[in-house]
Parts: C-alpha cells; sequence; structure tokens
C-alpha cells in the first residue's frame, strides 16, 4: 500500500508549508530502503545495486523489571530509552538484554522495533526521515493491523513525506531483471523464500500474491 501524510486542520499552516518542502525535497534524494527481517535487516538507498549495511534484527535493551513489558515501557519513556544498541553492538553490550523484534517474520514487540528502526536510520543510513520516501518490506499474509502499525511509526514519528510497503517475494521478482540471464521481465512467477525465522513458497501474479 501506498501511503502519504494527508492534510488536517488541526495542522498549522506552517507545518503544512514545511511538509510540501519536505516532499519536493524527497523528489531529488534517493529513497530509503529497509528489509527487516527476522535475523537480519539490509539498509541501503534505491538504485544502490546491493545494501549498504547488513545487520542482525536485534537490539540491546538496559536489563529491568520493564524489559518484558511493551505496555509498561511505553508509560515510562526517559532517559533510559536512549540507552540501546542494535545490530552487532547488541551482541557487545555487557548487561543489557538482548530482544529481537522480528520472531517468524512478524513484528513481535512494536516498542523495540521503533526503537530499532530509528537507529537504522539515524546512525547507519544517516538520513533525515523527513527529507526521503521510504520503501519497506512485509511478509506475505501479513496483517492489515501490521501494515497500519508500520505506516503510523513511520509517519508520526519519523514524519516521513511518502511510504511504499512492498511484499519481500514482488521486490524478489524485480530484483531477479538485474540478472543478464533473465530474458523476460515479469513480476509473476513462484518465489521461495527461506529466512532465519520462516520460509514462504509464494505465487505471484502481476505484483499480486496468491494466497488460498
Amino acid at each position: 500500500l501506498l501511503y502519504y501524510r494527508q492534510n488536517n486542520l488541526r495542522h498549522l499552516s506552517i507545518k503544512i508549508t514545511k511538509r510540501l518542502f519536505n516532499s519536493n525535497m524527497a523528489g531529488r534524494l534517493p529513497a530509503c530502503v529497509i528489509d527487516v527481517g527476522t535475523g537480519y535487516t539490509k539498509l541501503g538507498f534505491a538504485a544502490n545495486k546491493e545494501p549498504q549495511f547488513i545487520i542482525p534484527s536485534a537490539i540491546a535493551i538496559k536489563e529491568s523489571a520493564k524489559v518484558g513489558d511493551q505496555a509498561i515501557r511505553r508509560l515510562t519513556k526517559g532517559v533510559e530509552d536512549l540507552d540501546f544498541f542494535i545490530g552487532d553492538e547488541a551482541f557487545d553490550a555487557t548487561g543489557y538484554a538482548v530482544k529481537y523484534p522480528v520472531r517468524h517474520g512478524l513484528v513481535e514487540d512494536w516498542d523495540l522495533m521503533e526503537r530499532f528502526l530509528e537507529q537504522c536510520i539515524f546512525k547507519y543510513l544517516r538520513a533525515e526521515p523527513e527529507d526521503h520516501y521510504f520503501l519497506l518490506t512485509e511478509p506475505p499474509l501479513n496483517t492489515p493491523e501490521n501494515r497500519e502499525y508500520t505506516a503510523e511509526i513511520m509517519f508520526e514519528s519519523f514524519n516521513v513525506p511518502g511510504l511504499y510497503i512492498a511484499v519481500q517475494a514482488v521486490l524478489a521478482l524485480a530484483a531477479s531483471w538485474a540478472s543478464r540471464s533473465v530474458s523476460e521481465r515479469t513480476l509473476t512467477g513462484i518465489v521461495v523464500d527461506s529466512g532465519d525465522g520462516v520460509t514462504h513458497v509464494i505465487p505471484v501474479v502481476s505484483t499480486y500474491t496468491v494466497s488460498t
């Protein structure tokens, strides 16, 4: 689905003007691409031949009584929310609990997912989210609720001007076009996607995944 921020009467005109400026800026800068998997996350920019970063989809947060309770963490946000590590650094952080926001291809903890995306954008891609469009991936049969949560984080927390969420299998077919051995460029085929936590066999017909 393609999401765009909608104008809203509660927004001041200065904010609307700023958003339009950011949309123009995003049209000149490459889109950010983030593919969060169960085991690894791939980061980069549109038109790159390969990901700029490949990091473990892990986050280390300070050990405390509230580590396992997502709802409590949201009510007690503070300085400790800035004290976390992602990727390879998560495994080197002593005294921190290593968590995985994604399990079996689906987001399990949205609070941790938001923190994870924060460092993906600012620390690794070193991008201002307001100045870039974003392409994120989702597994087949992802629920509308999960898609809405993702859009909410990207628009409300990071204020991105535009977002496209694509099924991983469809992107895999599109990526096959880069191979010289592929004579017919089509978005129809069967994709076998074997990841760290789940394997999918997905029929795709003209960009649409076929489910039973």
